[in-house]
């Protein structure tokens, strides 16, 4: 068997991007969502992990950065892994934290040229206005805060019996 050095080995791995995204309900359990500036849908606070950022790091960044307010950045909730498609030549790995919940949308500054709104929306609701590979991360994420258990969604599907929440 031959040895392969390690900056070879590592550099032939697969490689993909990641991201991280807040889960925040009011107390009535309504989603809160964001609308970019720049997309037709409606998202979950977030974002894409820097190099060198931890998930849970990078989702209490953009919270900060998003919502202008600082929160407590719970368990995970979701791993969602969805494949390369169209012009992303590589994979992504969503991560969406527990971010607890919030009474009203007083305290949140929105950095206007990233986001033109923000608020809460009934479960259904909130799943029509998230791209369909997204919209699955609603239920997932409730069921895994209820179940106390993460949920592992494979391009916004669940796969049974893996880390089934």
């Amino acid at each position: 068997m031959t040895w392969t050095e390690p900056a070879t080995w590592y550099a032939n791995l697969a490689s993909f991007y990641a991201a991280a995204a807040a889960f925040i309900t009011d107390p009535a359990g309504n989603v809160l969502l964001v609308k970019p500036t720049y997309r037709d849908f409606w998202a979950f606070p977030g974002g894409y992990v820097d190099e060198g950022e931890y998930p849970h790091d990078a989702c209490a960044r953009e919270i900060r950065e998003e919502l202008g307010v600082a929160m407590v950045v719970g368990g995970l909730l979701v791993v969602d892994w969805a494949p390369p498609v169209g012009q992303r030549p590589r994979a992504i790995v969503s991560f969406t934290f527990d971010c607890g919940s919030i009474a009203n949308l007083d305290a949140l500054e929105l950095p206007r040229q990233e986001l033109e709104d923000v608020a809460f929306f009934a479960r259904r609701e909130a799943k029509q206005r998230l791209p369909e590979n997204v919209k699955a991360r609603v239920d997932a994420a409730l069921r895994a805060r209820a179940q106390h258990a993460p949920v592992y969604l494979a391009g916004g599907s669940a796969v049974p019996n893996v880390l089934r929440g």
